[in-house]
């Protein structure tokens, strides 16, 4: 291309600037080729004529496009130059806050003088694994790099960090090794990799200083070899050093400071431990106080002293050791303070002798004052005659300290050195290393000395090593791709280097003349200039004769001759050494030892071959220099770098006032340019930097070509076509196999073009687009102007007609105007006449009425006052029969009162009264009318009764007149008369009777009608009440929604509280399952280290009692006895051992020794039974043995009871209580109500197996009690002889007692149990029970006799009641019938109450018998269980005596009660069947969860038999057969979901069949018969809880596994909408060292491919019959995996970044969601974890201008921090032209409105975070019965039972 089509108007090109080292401008006219003149405009519209000359002044430099701008690689530049690096690192530091950009292979790292949260865990782990160029820049992704290059390569590698001081060189180091050591982890114990960074401490302290450009300037480089094994895990370590700046020691700049180490000790000087160094202030020390300033702004030396020691200890050094390296600092500082006093002569000096800093000096080195102090000020000086002392001035004493000094220091910074390494070496034999060169960058200053020539004598080195390596990668990239190349010319600085290390170069010079006796810095200097003069290289300057000039590669450096001498000799007196050598410490001693092989680096230990060898010295004198020194080292360094990998990082210091994001040009270009950052750029401008592969290009400029060229297949031969047409020239680019190389500049020409094109399409869119809209104007124009006529016209016209309108109205409005005018005066005197004549009438009759109203008045006076004096009266009267009422009734309201008050005190009476108002006032009144009613009919009945007396009284009237007229004796006469007088007074009393009654009924009557009122008063009280309660709820629902957000709130930070204790026990169990994997791990090693061909593991030695579950075990032989447990609640409090679950463990223990106790009196009720039927006389009945047995049982019970078992039980009711007071004090936890319940539970189980033992205890010793009392009455014993035992004449207890003591012990037991007279014994025993129990049974019959006699006279009382009951009955029927009524309610109510009251006792009664039964019944189950064993075991043994048992055996077989039976001896086969060689696809067309349910009902048999062995043996190997399956099939993904499903299956099948009311609501009754019976599993729920949650991370950690490496190509990657993302410039994006070519590249993944995959994992889950809550546990972990990869590659990507990507991975997320639709997995909580990716989705789509869009942006992104939202927007990055850049005051708007948020710090999503299981309880629904074995599983030897 031309000037003329390069240098057009509009174009942007870069200018010198004075301030800004380079300034845009524009070009504002076309320029001509040979016009002198460029006519530009500057950014502030300034114009500008920028002269041009073809040699003076050429054309200015172009601009890339906007497009390219920020670009991770500076290679991707289109113009690679100066001013385009510089702007694309400022644009990305400035605004972007991006400190790391690509420039080819080098890493260029700007220190931002500010922490970032960039270098977490989280961004190791995003960074791990990919390869460099998919990520953002990062010095982790270098580490990583040379990490893979080293495992894919198996070559040693070398990442060589540079810069200048304050760079930040070290940081950068120490992150990579911090890398190094999370990624290469070391994989035993030995934690060498917290070593390796614990040696940074130490190294900071004793290497790293305070100088005007640094705080933690590192003063001395060093190289770090980390070696790995050949598993790549970190195995040790090596350092080496370089140059160490010994002046700093003695001498500082001002405001600059010594090394760490002195001020951290002087800081830390008040510790007890270093009150015998003497130290003080740091400003007491001249050493230290030089700068004149010790501290260091946010920097605390006493604590980094801390980390320092800390450090120390890691690495293993001794505390001695320690201190004695504090002496040997302590004593520097000393030494700088010793005064030297000159004398008269000036030649000589002398020390004090009680110089307190001698003294310290010399105590704290050990060594003899006297000595030291002499040689301090007195030399040795050496002939060939002979040897004698010279006094020394005050001025060389003074140096000579000072040389002590530094001598010291650098002894005890190589010691310290040597000593790291021996703690970072290993035994283990080292495979391979990664070195990490931290070496001091080109420096240049006013004043430059032998430091910075030795530091910029390594830097040409290393340019040079660097410029081969850059010229041998872009070789190599032109052959891979087979395209022609030339030779690209590039610096080459040998002739530098040979000028300063060749054979009488200026090392060979200065050491010479150090040979010198008398030589000077001025001869030196003035061979330099001889020698060198012709060099190209070497300059004398003007004005000086002791200063020499080298050109380096960087700059022109002028060096200052003074002190090169010196330095380089490093002269320190003999004497002194000697002196040191023979110190008391051996440490000191040490320090001093000269070696035989004095290397240059004493604890170097290189394990590469070198290239060529090391020049060696001529003699030991020569070696001795520090400049041979240096020089050996770095050819060493060399060597060792040659023969690695190297990687580049350069450090570039932003500005001199270490502002945070403060970018200086000027600096920067001058770093640049020393660092070959822009010798890379030029060596890659030389040639083809710009590269593009087919498709990328393809897709980019496929707008440029024809239609005919885009219907061919072959992309390639498409590219070669458009390429030819576009660009002329056929060098500007080059075809390659995979990709197109092209030019500088050329890139930039494809992009005009193509903007071109696309501005042309934009005009020819806008000019269609424009005309068609004036079109459409023009239409609607014409439309509106029709429409403006047509209503023009159609207004004349109604105005017209509205004209004539108003012309008719006008005619008629005059004709009736004047008609109303007439009427109006007509009307008006008419209105007048009669208004005359009713003002007269009305005169006349307003006279009439006034006399008749004053009369009326008259009439209505008189009546009110004989009214008011009638009404007085009547009041007065009132009121006194009022008082008198008030009175009486008071005192009656009183009694009435109380007696409410009474009622009223409970709220149930407001309740009852309330709810039966209405009802109780319906039925009163009813009452009423009835009482009414027969009030009347009594009145009759009265009325016929006295018409009745009156006749008979007539008629015996009648009778005493006939008497008297037949005159009748005079007895008969009287008798007459009494009995009418009796008639006469019955009368008076019936009728006195009913006066009385109607009385009684009108007061009734009254009564009742005013409780009628005071009822409806009181109702009409409660219901305004009940409105007031009813407001007061409303309200409070009010206030309650109010509160709602409050109580959200609270509820979510309990959840997210009790997650959080979840994912610690969760965290805790990982971490167990990990040591448990580790510790197999050790075992099997030391197995194999340890086998011995032909041995086999016999029963011996094996662990069969060792369960790998590593839980305790179910067996209770381990724990203490019940007084040990509650001594132990005793002393540790309720509360403590309420929760201590060794405490129900120590209860079974007991119930265990209870059943032993059992049975031991179980025989020896057999042997007396039997003992007494031999030798008994006469038998006694039946029942009279029950009834004693009975006592008996009754008397031990009571004593049992009331002792031992209430004690137990008030201790257990105790622990249950504290463990509820617990469980309420902290019910916002569910897990601690669930460890509540789970303790309730075993709790009740105890108990309730204690109470079953009890019993059974009981009945045995009842049983012993009757046998002693046989044997007291026939007192003959003999223990020789056993009859037969009569089961017909024992008792029930005892005869099931016997056969169940047959089935389980043997005939050979009853010779043993009689050993050495037990039995006698026993026997002696029983009969002091016996005379105990007989005087019981006295007392029980006094206590029965008592009672009956209780009895009686409780008959007599009930009989008296009978007889009032009889009264109240005749009383009753002499009442009036509304009293009869009311009496009846009253007495009905009180039998109901008293029939309810019986009625609970009697369910009360009822319920203690029913447990007494079920506890008995308990026994008998269990003794007929013990029997059924027994016959079982019979059976199954190869003789079989007794053939009855048969038919046991068939009843079962036909009666299946959901149990499988298996022999002990099958129990390995069926865990090898059911677990360890089953697979998924076996069962996959039976019943889900089949091992399970099968396991299961092999528990429940072995329960069935109450064998506690066969249960904890099969339990045990189950959790341990199903952990080696798991562990075999750790990558499975189907197995252990498998194994999960039945896992979780057999935990729940443990919990509906555990007998507990909790589990069992939603059981069927056919599944309660199937509870187990004997033992509670809690604890075997416990672990297999805790498999689950292990088999869960598991699960997740596999499909984890699957899911990464998919989700970055689905999601971020693959186009699901084709053709919507664009392409950019990739610069160095996907190279070919990044990757593993042997594999053909990385795999692409599509969305609906990682979509398959996770309907894969839901079917698997699904078939195996996980359970549903389970699954969307899983889905929901995976999808926020998927989340958190997504989100943090989408941080950690510029490219990604863009609108359009922004519409893919919000299009993908909808497809995720609408996955999780179909699938019914919306609830699971799942979609909520794509919100932050769907939130970074949106953020890259809206609009990013103003300050509304801000605002909506930080409402829109919640789920998102603020880092992650302004890392977002600093990322996105334009795909085209069109598309505008986000402003840094957008960023800054941003970040003002999220100030307020307390967003965590961390950048990146932990990809790791596991959300905390939960394993919801879920009971099967399938009957155990009906369950199918298929036979393919070949358990034939399990049998249904």
């Amino acid at each position: 291309m031309s000037v003329n089509e390069l240098y057009t108007k509009y174009t942007r090109v870069w200018i010198p600037d004075a301030d800004d080292v380079w300034k845009a401008a524009e070009i504002v006219k076309d320029y001509k080729d040979g016009d002198p003149v460029l006519h530009l405009k500057l950014e502030d519209e300034m114009p500008l004529e920028y002269a041009v000359g073809p040699k003076s002044n050429p054309l200015p430099f172009l601009r890339n496009p906007d497009i390219l701008v920020g670009e991770n690689d500076l290679t991707a530049l289109s113009y690679l130059h100066e001013p385009a690096v510089l702007h694309n690192l400022r644009v990305r530091f400035i605004e972007s806050n991006h400190i790391y950009t690509y420039c080819g292979i080098v890493l260029v790292a700007i220190n931002p003088y500010e922490q970032l949260q960039i270098y977490g865990e989280e961004v190791i782990e995003a960074y791990s694994g990919q390869n460099m160029g998919d990520m953002d820049p990062h010095i982790f992704a270098v580490a990583e790099e040379a990490y893979k290059q080293m495992a894919r390569d198996e070559r040693n590698q070398s990442i060589i960090v540079s810069g200048e001081s304050g760079a930040g060189k070290t940081v950068s180091a120490k992150y990579a090794m911090r890398f190094f050591a999370t990624v290469g982890g070391s994989a035993n114990d030995a934690n060498v990799e917290e070593k390796v960074l614990a040696s940074s401490p130490i190294m900071e302290a004793i290497g790293n200083a305070k100088t005007t450009r640094n705080d933690n300037s590192s003063r001395f480089g060093k190289y770090i070899q980390i070696g790995f094994s050949r598993q790549y895990h970190i195995i040790g370590a090596n350092m080496r050093t370089y140059l160490l700046e010994k002046s700093r020691v003695v001498f500082q700049a001002v405001d600059e400071r010594n090394y760490h180490i002195f001020y951290q000790l002087c800081a830390s000087a008040s510790l007890p431990e270093f009150k015998d160094l003497g130290l003080t202030s740091a400003e007491d020390f001249t050493f230290t106080s030089l700068g004149e300033n010790i501290f260091i702004e946010g920097v605390n030396d006493a604590e980094d002293f801390k980390k320092t020691r800390e450090a120390f200890t890691l690495l293993g050094v001794k505390e001695s050791s320690q201190i004695s390296i504090f002496k040997v600092v302590a004593s520097i500082l000393h030494l700088g303070n010793v005064e030297i006093c000159s004398e008269r002569d000036g030649e000589s000096c002398h020390i004090s002798r009680d110089d307190p800093h001698l003294q310290h000096f010399c105590r704290l080195l050990g060594v003899e004052q006297k000595q030291m102090e002499h040689w301090l000020c007195h030399r040795k000086l050496a002939t060939s005659a002979e040897t004698y002392v010279k006094k020394m001035s005050s001025k060389q004493a003074t140096n000579a300290c000072n040389a002590l000094a530094k001598h010291i220091y650098a002894r005890m910074f190589d010691w310290i050195v040597e000593h790291i390494n021996m703690s970072l070496q290993t035994s283990s034999k080292q495979h391979s290393f990664i070195g990490v060169l931290d070496i001091y960058g080109f420096e240049t200053f006013e004043v430059n000395s032998f430091e910075q020539f030795c530091i910029n004598y390594a830097n040409e080195k290393l340019q040079q090593q660097f410029n081969s390596h850059v010229f041998k990668l872009e070789q190599e990239e032109y052959m891979k791709e087979q395209i022609p190349w030339t030779l690209i010319d590039f610096y080459d600085n040998q002739p530098c280097i040979d000028l300063i290390e060749a054979r009488l170069g200026i090392l060979d010079l200065l050491d010479e003349e150090c040979k010198v006796p008398k030589g000077t810095e001025q001869n030196w200097a003035q061979k330099l200039y001889k020698q060198h003069s012709s060099s190209a290289h070497f300059q004398k300057p003007r004005m000086s004769n002791i200063s020499f000039i080298i050109i380096h590669f960087a700059d022109m450096v002028e060096y200052q001759c003074e002190g090169f001498l010196e330095k380089n000799r490093d002269t320190v007196y003999d004497e002194q050494i000697n002196i040191l050598k023979a110190s008391q410490f051996q440490l000191v001693a040490d320090l001093f030892h000269e070696k035989d092989d004095a290397a240059p680096s004493k604890s170097s230990r290189v394990n590469v071959r070198a290239a060529k060898s090391v020049p060696k010295a001529p003699n030991r004198e020569h070696r001795k220099t520090v400049g041979h020194q240096f020089r050996s080292s770095l050819h060493l360094l060399m060597e060792t770098l040659n023969a690695t990998t190297p990687h580049y990082v350069r450090c570039i210091k932003p500005n001199d006032e270490k502002e945070a994001f403060s970018f200086d040009s000027r600096r920067a270009v001058q770093q640049l340019r020393a660092c070959g950052v822009l010798e890379t750029i030029r060596i890659s401008a030389a040639g083809y930097p710009s590269r593009w592969t087919y498709p990328d290009f393809f897709s980019r400029y496929r707008v440029l070509l024809k239609k005919s060229d885009m219907m061919l297949s072959d992309k390639k031969q498409v590219c070669r076509n458009l390429l030819e047409t576009l660009i002329k020239e056929p060098d500007m680019f080059q075809f390659g196999k995979t990709k197109i190389f092209f030019r500088a500049g050329q890139v930039a020409y494809l992009e005009k073009l193509r903007t071109d094109k696309f501005r042309a399409a934009c005009i020819k869119i806008q000019k269609t687009v424009r005309g068609w809209l004036q079109r459409v104007r023009y239409r609607k124009i014409r439309k509106s102007a029709i429409t403006i006529q047509r209503y023009g016209r159609g207004y004349l016209a109604r105005r017209y007609a509205e004209f004539l309108r108003l012309s008719r109205a006008a005619l008629i409005c005059q004709k009736q105007y004047r008609m109303v005018r007439d009427r109006r005066a007509f009307l008006r005197v008419r209105q007048a006449v009669v208004t005359i004549q009713a003002y007269s009438r009305g005169m006349y009759t307003r006279r009439i009425f006034k006399e008749f109203l004053l009369h009326h008045k008259a009439m209505i006076i008189q009546r009110s006052v004989r009214g008011w004096l009638a009404r007085k009266k009547f009041q007065r009267a009132r009121n006194a029969a009022v008082i008198i009422q008030c009175a009486f009734r008071r005192t009656r309201a009183k009694k009435q009162l109380q007696q409410l008050k009474i009622e009223a005190r409970s709220a149930q009476h407001l309740k009852n009264l309330n709810s039966g108002m209405e009802n109780k006032i319906v039925q009163l009144q009813r009452k009423m009318d009835d009482q009414s009613k027969g009030y009347r009919n009594q009145n009759e009945q009265l009325v016929q009764q006295n018409s009745g007396l009156g006749l008979e009284v007539n008629k015996l009237q009648k009778q005493l007149e006939l008497m008297k007229s037949q005159q009748v004796e005079g007895g008969q006469l009287l008798s007459l008369q009494e009995e009418l007088e009796r008639l006469r007074e019955e009368l008076k009393d019936t009728n006195a009777e009913r006066k009385r009654m109607e009385e009684e009924h009108g007061s009734e009557k009254l009564t009742l009608q005013q409780r009628v009122k005071e009822l409806e008063t009181e109702n009409g009280l409660l219901k305004s009440e009940k409105e007031e309660l009813n407001q007061r709820i409303l309200q409070h629902s009010q206030s309650s929604e109010v509160d709602g957000s409050n109580a959200s709130q609270r509820e979510a930070s309990l959840q997210t509280e009790l997650d959080a204790e979840r994912q610690r026990y969760q965290n805790l169990l990982k971490e167990f399952s990990r040591l448990e994997q580790r510790y197999d791990n050790l075992k099997e090693e030391e197995s194999l280290s340890k086998f011995q061909p032909g041995h086999r593991r016999n029963p011996s030695n094996q662990s069969s009692l060792e369960s790998d579950s590593n839980y305790t075990s179910i067996s209770t032989s381990e724990v203490g006895d019940t007084e040990d447990a509650i001594q132990l609640v005793e002393e540790m409090g309720v509360e403590k051992a309420a929760m201590d679950i060794s405490l129900f463990m120590k209860l079974q223990k007991r119930v265990r020794e209870l059943e032993t106790e059992r049975k031991r009196l179980q025989l020896s009720v057999d042997k007396m039974e039997e003992l007494n039927k031999r030798k008994s006389s006469e038998s006694r009945s039946p029942t009279s043995e029950q009834e004693k047995a009975d006592y008996a049982y009754n008397n031990l019970k009571r004593q049992e009871l009331e002792t031992e078992n209430k004690k137990l039980k008030n201790d257990l009711n105790a622990l249950s209580k504290a463990v509820a007071e617990r469980a309420s004090q902290n019910n916002s936890s569910s897990e601690l109500q669930d460890s509540y319940n789970l303790l309730l539970s075993q709790l009740k189980s105890a108990n309730e197996e204690l109470d079953a033992r009890k019993e059974e205890v009981l009945i045995l010793r009842t049983q012993i009690v009757s046998t002693a009392q046989l044997l007291e009455k026939n007192d003959l014993i003999d223990s020789d002889n056993v009859p037969e035992v009569n089961n017909s004449k024992e008792p029930v207890d005892k005869e099931e007692a016997v056969k169940a003591y047959q089935g389980l012990v043997s005939q050979q037991d009853w010779g043993s149990l009689n050993e050495d007279g037990e039995l006698a014994l026993a026997y002696q025993g029983l009969k002091q029970v016996a005379r105990l129990l007989e005087a019981q049974l006295q007392s029980q019959a006094r206590k029965h006799k008592d009672e009956l006699e209780a009895l009686h006279t409780q008959n007599e009382l009930l009989k008296d009641d009978i007889e009032k009951k009889q009264e109240i009955i005749n009383s009753y029927s002499s009442l009036s019938p509304e009293a009869q009524v009311e009496y009846s309610i009253q007495q009905e109510i009180t039998r109901l109450t008293n029939d309810n009251l019986d009625l609970k006792e009697l369910v009360e009664k009822l319920e203690k018998n029913e447990r007494k039964l079920k506890k008995q019944l308990r026994i008998y189950m269990k003794k007929v269980q013990e029997l059924e064993a027994a016959q079982a075991a019979a059976q199954s043994s190869r003789p079989r005596p007794e053939l009855s048992r048969q038919v046991t055996v068939q009843r079962k077989e036909k009666d299946f009660e959901g149990m499988l039976e298996y022999y002990k001896e099958d129990e390995a086969l069926l865990l090898k069947t059911l677990i360890s060689d089953i697979r998924p696809n076996t069962v996959s067309a039976t019943v889900p969860c089949l091992p399970a349910y099968i396991l299961f009902m092999c528990i429940r048999h072995a329960d069935y038999i109450n064998d506690d062995q066969k249960v904890e043996s099969l339990l045990t190997s189950t959790i341990n057969a199903i952990k080696k399956v798991l562990k075999k099939n750790n990558d499975d993904f189907e197995m252990t979901s498998f194994w999960l499903a039945n896992t979780s299956r057999l935990l729940h099948c443990l919990k509906q069949y555990s007998g507990d009311e909790a589990f069992m609501t939603q059981n069927t009754s056919k599944q309660n018969e199937h509870c187990l019976k004997n033992f509670d599993l809690a604890e075997y729920r416990q672990v297999l809880s805790d498999l689950s949650i292990q088999i869960y991370q598991q699960l997740i950690k596999v499909a984890e596994g699957i899911i990464q490496p998919m989700t970055v190509s689905a999601m971020l990657e693959s186009e699901s909408i084709p053709s919507l993302a664009g392409v950019k410039p990739m610069g160095y994006r996907n190279r070919s060292s990044s990757m593993d070519l042997d594999a053909g590249g990385p795999t692409s993944y599509t969305l609906e491919t990682l979509i398959r995959q996770l309907g894969q994992f839901h079917s698997i889950m699904r078939d195996h019959g996980l359970d549903p809550e389970i699954v969307g546990q899983v889905v929901r972990q995976l999808f926020h995996c998927i989340n958190a990869v997504t989100l943090n590659n989408l941080l950690l990507r510029k490219d990604v970044c863009s609108w359009s990507a922004g519409m893919q991975l919000r299009y993908n997320t909808s497809q995720m969601e609408e996955w999780l639709r179909a699938n019914n997995l919306y609830q699971s909580k799942a979609a909520a974890t794509l919100e932050p990716i769907i939130q970074a989705a949106q953020l890259l789509q809206v609009k990013k201008k103003t300050t509304q869009d801000a605002e909506a942006i930080c409402s829109l992104c919640t789920s998102l921090t603020t880092q992650q939202i302004v890392k977002i927007l600093n990322l996105y990055t334009p795909l085209n032209e069109f598309e505008e850049r986000v402003t840094v005051s957008f960023i800054r708007n941003i970040q003002n409105n999220l100030q307020e948020r307390n967003d965590p710090p961390q950048l990146l999503l932990d990809t790791k975070q596991q959300f905390p299981v939960l394993f919801p309880y879920t009971p099967s629904a399938l009957s155990l019965e009906t369950l199918h074995i298929p036979a393919t599983l070949r358990l034939d030897f399990l049998t249904r039972v």
